[in-house]
């Protein structure tokens, strides 16, 4: 069954995001991406940007079909499932995400905003009632990434 893991805390969404896709990549992993508009915006951004010495590969949902099948990364707004095969599900807060059934995990990425923390907490709640496995990580102590 998937896990899902909640990352809480995270000075800043983003950059914690940009972090865990390198990761991900690296391992040949595929992700699924969701959030606002804006989070996705400034990841998108990011994600071109973070590092001046590497490129993490991404596109948006809306991509050609060619594009989003190449792509380790795809980013998306909640209920929108266009990644084929999505292995991880990274998620940048808004509705709850729907979990694709190739995915054997999702992060939930949880900022330190009160009204982020409430959001997730129900995220948790919704989580549980549906069975699944979860864990708690506090990376507010996690160092930026470097570029």
């Amino acid at each position: 069954m998937t896990a899902i893991a909640f990352h809480v805390n995270a000075p800043d969404k983003v950059a914690y995001a940009c972090r865990l896709l390198r990761k991900a990549t690296s391992t040949g992993r595929r992700v699924l991406v969701t959030g606002e508009p804006s989070d996705l915006e400034r990841l998108d951004v990011s994600l071109w940007t973070f590092s001046a010495l590497e490129f993490v590969p991404h596109c948006r949902s809306d991509a050609p079909g060619a594009v989003i099948r190449r792509s380790p990364i795809v980013l998306a707004t909640p209920g929108v499932q266009n990644a084929a095969g999505a292995e991880v599900l990274v998620h940048l807060g808004g509705p709850m995400a729907d979990v694709p059934d190739e995915a054997d995990r999702v992060i939930e990425v949880v900022g330190q905003g009160e009204q982020e923390r409430a959001d997730a907490r129900v995220r948790w709640k919704q989580y549980s009632a549906m069975g699944y496995t979860l864990s708690h990580h506090d990376v507010s102590a996690v160092r930026p990434p470097h570029g």
